[in-house]
């Protein structure tokens, strides 16, 4: 190959020099002018054919020979495989502590009785005599579990009754159960989106929705935090873009009362948006069932709005209700398509009967016990209140939320945020026996918010319990203030 190269060179060099000499001769010069042209063609050409055969040519490879064992071995001795995790950091070492009792208002963990602010039992209703006298009497009837999807002989009579109390309660048309909280979020929201819709969502949402939207594969625009005008402005800026897309599917989803920041949604304002831009709204209650509104009908009875404007309602069933699974309410249709459609009614197995029976008596005791949703409201204003001057925190969640949520006045953004309110946690734990948690995310949720410690409020704590959470916290988080400055 370099003998042809320079042969190459050779050429355009002698073409170069016989060109040059005729230009230098005085007869030859005319005829020179004539065939310069040509010259440079010919030359060109030239070169494009001998690249072309250069390119042709197969590169050299060296000779095949098996591998020898020796060499096998050399090589499975230097593979390191992809590691299944990630590393192990000191954050994922961190145990949480662990009760030992039922999470009530106070609950044993390590063998010592706290004040519990960690478990989402708003009404008190977790231990409650009805309650546990309905699901003995619904364990000794039915047994422990339903053994099946509901459409594969799943279906017990209890979870039709529950599914009756529950549209009676909230005054829709019908419900379905699911036998998992989350589930319900991330079961409801793919059977209605589908890949092609738009979800305009709000960013605070917690994971079970953030799932539900990832498996929709549904077009998902983000809007600020519970801030209206962000909406109204997602909302126009699509319409906008979107005038010829009528048979586009388009959504609105929200929380009732956020679990990532305690803020409670301005649905009145929601639905008058709905409205004017032709949207669905899906509206999770799980936060806001029985805690907000009169009676404990949720947000649309706290804001006056008829329920029938919502298009599809979701909860879960394991805060103030005190047991588990979901539901979806909404209208015949709605209803009827998830019997079909929705992946976590369809497969999984139904939610035991005993559970569906300890909702319907939860739901009796919310109805005939108006006052502690009135006991509640009382206790969420003793906490604000206490909590209103703390040093170095600052109250982010509504009044009437039950999610008291502290956060940070001068944030970092980095991991010593998370240590700082660990640290208070622990030590508020360890010292006065007083159990909160921070909003430690998983590497699964995509929440933008920021961290910070709740604490969640029950009709069942006593002033006293309050008062001392209240002392507490501003005594230790001062002291790691002060050791941190």
């Amino acid at each position: 190959m370099d003998e042809m190269t320079s042969a190459v060179i050779n050429l355009m060099k002698t073409t170069s020099d016989w060109v040059t000499i005729a230009f230098e001769a005085p007869f030859a010069r005319a005829v020179v002018f004539g065939v310069h042209i040509g010259g440079h063609l010919f030359v060109e050409g030239l070169l494009v054919v001998v690249i072309l055969f250069l390119l042709s040519q197969k590169s050299y490879k060296p000779p095949k020979r098996p591998l020898t064992k020796k060499e096998i071995d050399e090589l499975c001795d230097e593979w390191v495989p992809e590691s299944l995790i990630p590393p192990i950091t000191e954050e994922m070492k961190y145990e949480p502590p662990v009760l030992e009792s039922a999470a009530g208002p106070h609950t044993v963990i390590n063998g010592k009785e706290v004040v519990n602010f960690a478990s989402a039992n708003y009404l008190g209703l977790v231990g409650h005599e009805k309650l546990l006298e309905s699901c003995t009497s619904a364990l000794e009837k039915y047994g422990v579990g339903s053994c099946g999807p509901r459409g594969f002989y799943g279906t017990i009579d209890v979870h039709l009754d529950c599914e009756a109390k529950i549209a009676k309660f909230l005054g829709t048309p019908d419900s379905i159960l699911y036998s998992y909280g989350l589930s319900t979020m991330f079961s409801a929201i793919p059977a209605f989106c589908k890949k092609g819709d738009i979800i305009v969502v709000d960013e605070g949402v917690h994971w079970g929705i953030q799932n539900g939207l990832y498996l929709s594969r549904s077009t998902i625009v983000y809007f600020k935090h519970n801030n209206m005008e962000s909406l109204r402005n997602t909302l126009e800026k699509f319409t906008e873009e979107n005038k010829r897309a009528k048979k586009l599917r388009r959504y609105i989803v929200v929380e009732a009362v956020y679990q990532n920041s305690g803020q409670i949604a301005p649905l009145d304002e929601i639905i008058k948006l709905k409205e004017k831009h032709r949207f669905r709204v899906l509206l999770d209650e799980s936060n806001s069932f029985g805690v907000l509104g009169n009676s404990g009908r949720g947000l649309t009875e706290h804001h006056r709005v008829p329920i029938e404007k919502i298009d599809i309602v979701t909860a879960a069933m394991g805060h103030a209700l005190a047991t588990e699974g979901g539901f979806c309410t909404g209208s015949a249709r709605v209803i009827d398509h998830q019997r079909l459609s929705s992946s976590g009614y369809v497969f999984s197995a139904s939610l035991p009967p005993y559970l569906a029976s300890a909702a319907i008596t939860a739901i009796d005791v919310l109805e005939q016990n108006p006052d502690l949703i009135t006991k509640l409201r009382k206790n969420i204003t003793i906490l604000c209140r206490g909590l209103s001057d703390i040093r170095g925190l600052e109250i982010v969640s509504d009044p009437q939320s039950p999610i008291v949520f502290l956060r940070l006045k001068k944030s970092t953004g980095s991991s010593n945020d998370l240590s700082l309110l660990e640290d208070i946690a622990h030590r508020v734990l360890k010292e006065d026996s007083i159990f909160v948690v921070t909003s430690k995310r998983s590497m699964l949720d995509k929440c933008s918010l920021s961290i910070g410690i709740k604490l969640f409020v029950s009709a069942a704590h006593t002033e006293l319990d309050l008062t001392k959470a209240c002392e507490s916290l501003k005594r230790v988080t001062s002291l790691v203030l002060i050791a941190r400055e």
